[in-house]
């Protein structure tokens, strides 16, 4: 557990928690709406957003506003507000709007929160299972529709045995392309279009390993936090730390990042 004292840090779960179910309510008013339309964000890649992305956080950040108004807040959609306390709450009101749009349950909610250094605590949400992931603070657990369990990643395995995961096939640049299937051609499989959810499987031990390029901090801040309180290690293509997204690759234990590092820098 962090330095913040036991009082304070069930504060800051509580608070996520309440974040997390008014995200739920926002998120599910308008999940596969038929009338559900999306703007498209000024990118290279069709990078859509919705009302539930808007709304989401905005119904987040009324609760920070209310329950903690002196820390930061870094949102997906409306940017960043400074704060006193040295705390910094990290919302991806929608992680996986493609996905949304889509109807596929593999979307979801990120919150976390961290201090100059690192995150404290983090959750995924998954509204339409009704199922969370939950990171830090002496937390590492899922709730959802089996009940709850403690989070674990997978034992060390050869990398030919392994299950990777990505969100997009081509994963970044050409380059990076080439470089993440210097991995890929390596693994036992690989499935694509997971978005956070990836993340969330690797925490829950039913899969390996998540490589990623062209992250935001908003979508890494929460994975890293739930990963790394279930046993595995979240780092950049070099090894270094990637709180602020880019390239990321997630992996269940150190045997196996070992192994994907080596192959990515090969």
């Amino acid at each position: 557990m962090s330095a913040i004292a036991a009082q304070d840090a069930l504060d800051l779960i509580e608070t996520a928690a309440e974040l997390a179910e008014a995200a739920r309510e926002a998120t599910l008013l308008h999940f596969r709406s038929a009338g559900l339309t999306a703007d498209t964000k000024e990118t290279a890649r069709f990078d859509p957003v919705t009302v539930a992305d808007r709304l989401s956080e905005q119904r987040m950040r009324a609760i920070l506003a209310r329950r903690r108004p002196e820390d930061g807040i870094l949102g997906e959609e409306f940017g960043a507000s400074a704060g006193t306390s040295g705390l910094t709450w990290v919302l991806d009101p929608i992680d996986g709007t493609r996905g949304y749009l889509s109807g596929t349950p593999t979307w979801g909610v990120l919150i976390s929160v961290r201090d100059s250094a690192r995150v404290i605590y983090g959750l995924i949400d998954q509204p339409y299972i009704r199922e969370r992931f939950e990171g830090g603070l002496g937390r590492a657990e899922v709730n959802g529709p089996s009940g709850r369990a403690a989070l674990k990643t997978r034992a060390a395995r050869p990398l030919d045995q392994s299950i990777l995961l990505s969100t997009f096939p081509e994963v970044g640049t050409a380059e990076e392309g080439a470089t993440f299937r210097r991995v890929a051609d390596k693994v036992k499989l690989v499935r694509y279009g997971m978005d956070c959810y990836g993340y969330a499987l690797l925490a829950a031990g039913q899969v390996d390993l998540v490589i990623e390029a062209g992250l935001q901090a908003y979508d890494v801040q929460a994975p890293i936090a739930v990963i790394e309180a279930a046993g595995g290690i979240v780092t950049d293509w070099q090894g270094r730390p990637c709180l602020n997204g880019g390239q990321v690759l997630a992996a269940a234990n150190a045997d196996i990042h070992a192994q994907a590092l080596a192959l990515l820098n090969s």
